[in-house]
């Protein structure tokens, strides 16, 4: 559309880079998704880790001769999964109940309950004022084993 001098109107004028506008585009838009599949990754490996935490902790205290011997085993797992997984030793909070419930803890016959709890830092999360803790997203585990009545007996 033409004025009246014979020039175009500023309004209506198409020229323009269209790689720089692709480019600040692209740069707008990929980086929070980076940053989504950096967190996400992170959220997951803590997830396997506290899942496989649970799992294997209840496996090896149903399976152990002994509540001495299950204890040490527990802890050793414990340590190995945390370690393998690279998640923080003093965040992670282990829970182990018996149903039904008893005195003693594992015992013949009963089901053991192993709960995990941890948190996952978000990637890049400063701790200015606290933010890595504010920004944690909390994990949690759990698992069951029967353990079987013949357990301690021998």
């Amino acid at each position: 559309m033409r004025n009246e001098v014979g020039r175009r109107h500023p309004l209506n004028e198409d020229d323009g880079s269209a790689a720089l506008e692709f480019i600040v585009a692209g740069v707008l838009l990929l980086v929070p998704l980076v940053y989504l599949v950096l967190a996400l990754g992170a959220i997951q490996e803590q997830t396997l880790g506290a899942e496989a935490a649970a799992r294997h902790t209840a496996r090896v205290i149903a399976q152990a001769p002994d509540a001495d011997t299950a204890s040490q085993r527990g802890d050793a797992v414990l340590v190995s999964v945390t370690r393998e997984y690279g998640m923080d030793a003093d965040a992670v909070q282990v829970g182990i109940a018996c149903r039904p419930a008893r005195a003693q803890c594992p015992d013949a016959g009963a089901t053991v309950i192993v709960t995990v709890r941890t948190r996952v830092s978000l990637p890049f999360m400063p701790p200015l004022f606290g933010l890595d803790q504010i920004a944690a997203i909390p994990i949690e585990a759990e698992s069951a084993q029967k353990v079987s009545r013949l357990w301690g007996s021998g």
